[in-house]
């Protein structure tokens, strides 16, 4: 049976032909940041003329027939295509501004972009061009709450269902539902979002921050990217201004699902949360021991020591990834225990990469009651979260999502380690990709970046980005045969 029998790639390529659309008017706000700064606008005119006009090549050959829903296959193969092709015309503006000369170099710093990883490629990251920062921020913020959330609030006008999508873009574990239709509820995850970063960015500009610096690490912040419009990260800024960032990053993490009751008054519903609770108390609890370690072990001030301490939690934690203290610097202890809250991950629902917090209490849960399980053969102990039972199904899937996390990450070490790069280096690249943090360990640490790695490395690293974004599943049934398969 051929695959156009099994895949309806009509309906496929009219969705892309919005995406393109879409990336193509945020494109456009970069002419505006050019003209405002007196820069040249011809990159992003190109930029946009080449985007807008393949979307509409592809929306004029597909995007008049209008074919039945989209289903699981479809959803699939659109949510792996977009984060592909918005990556490759998004970075466009690097190559015609020849702000990026190497098309490698350009694909990986706008899919670490896109995917919310933070790292990069730039080493003068001041030189360049405002409204080339501008857009650097800006797919950001468009990965951030994800590019399928934000178009299955469009969808219904060009008649097709968003639940494939969204499903297939957070696969396992899938945010609460908003709202009975589930474009109601893309578009309020998405007013959340816009609301939450209009108040960092007054916040910031409040504080010694222009409104340009203030809007890119709003951007930055809230979709837990990590691209700054300075070389040194945050390190530069005031107190008041990372503290602000704190607070965000730290909002960012959170389900966003549990703002949306936050915003209606619903506290104790929030309080009763489990995986918001263990997450407030992993920062707490770590933020301390480290703001201990610093006072002890670095000399440092007490607020500055645990400033430092909360901010670097927070930014792994969250995988945001900004910076403002070496951490690797520290004693052995202290950014080892910075290194294991890489593993970690943001909330369910939130902008954060990683494994996230809930997949880490479903396993533990399920170990613990395991042994219980030894000990009384006959019982029937489920595993509970937020006082409900979980079915064996969804623990299956996170004992399966950990295995391959694992395995993933080990191939990535292997194969990096193989390409002539040392051992910690090979770790901190392969981690701080999956996990969509940006900074890691060895030759990626938080003051250095991603320039000396060979092109092929770079593929490899940009391809981790993109798995750890759409949580493994996604992009792996796409590329095994019995995908393509009736």
């Amino acid at each position: 049976m051929s695959f156009r029998s099994v895949i309806k790639f009509d309906v496929i390529f009219r969705v892309l032909s919005f995406l393109l659309i879409f990336e193509s008017l945020f494109l456009a706000t970069g002419i505006f940041v050019a003209w405002l700064y007196d820069e040249d606008m011809m990159p992003f005119v190109f930029s946009v003329g080449v985007s807008l006009g393949t979307g509409l090549l592809f929306w004029y050959f597909f995007g008049r027939n209008k074919k039945p829903g989209i289903g699981k296959r479809e959803g699939y193969l659109v949510v792996g295509l977009s984060w592909i092709l918005m990556s490759l015309f998004g970075s466009l503006p690097y190559l015609f501004s020849g702000a990026i000369s190497s098309f490698t170099d350009a694909f990986f710093e706008t899919m670490s972009g896109f995917t919310t990883t933070g790292a990069t490629i730039l080493t003068e990251i001041e030189a360049l061009p405002r409204s080339i920062l501008f857009w650097r921020a800006m797919t950001h913020w468009i990965g951030g709450m994800g590019i399928i959330v934000l178009t299955v609030a469009i969808l219904p006008f060009l008649g097709i269902g968003g639940m494939q999508l969204l499903v297939a873009e957070m696969p396992g574990i899938t945010p609460d539902r908003l709202h009975p239709r589930i474009t109601a509820t893309a578009k309020r995850l998405w007013g959340i979002y816009v609301l939450f970063t209009v108040l960092e960015v007054l916040l910031l500009w409040a504080g010694e921050m222009n409104l340009f610096d203030a809007v890119c690490h709003s951007f930055a912040t809230m979709a837990t990217g990590g691209f700054s419009t300075k070389n040194d990260s945050i390190v530069g800024f005031s107190a008041y201004s990372q503290y602000v960032i704190i607070v965000f990053m730290i909002l960012a993490g959170v389900n966003f699902t549990l703002h949306y009751l936050a915003l209606h008054r619903k506290f104790s519903k929030i309080w009763a949360n489990q995986e918001f609770k263990t997450y407030i108390t992993i920062i707490v609890v770590v933020s301390i021991i480290i703001g201990i370690g610093l006072l002890i072990f670095m000399n440092e001030g007490v607020e500055k020591a645990f400033r430092d301490a909360l901010f670097t939690v927070v930014s792994i934690i969250t995988t945001t990834g900004f910076v403002t203290a070496d951490y690797y610097i520290w004693p052995g202890f202290l950014w080892m225990l910075v290194f294991a809250l890489m593993f970690l991950g943001g909330s369910a629902g939130s902008t954060g990469g990683g494994i996230k917090i809930v997949r880490h209490i479903l396993l533990f849960q399920n170990s613990w009651l395991e042994l219980k399980r030894a000990l009384h053969p006959n019982a029937v102990i489920p595993v509970k979260f937020n006082g409900k039972a979980v079915s064996q199904n969804i623990i299956f899937n996170v004992m399966a999502f950990f295995l391959i996390y694992i395995l993933i990450f080990a191939s990535g070490t292997l194969i990096l380690s193989m390409m002539g790069y040392d051992f910690e280096t090979s770790i901190g690249g392969t981690i701080a990709s999956l996990g969509n943090i940006g900074p890691g360990i060895g030759g990626v640490g938080p003051v250095e970046n991603y320039s000396f790695f060979a092109p092929a490395a770079k593929w490899l690293l940009s391809f981790l980005m993109l798995l750890g974004r759409l949580e493994l599943f996604t992009i792996l049934i796409v590329i095994s045969p019995a995908f393509w398969k009736q």
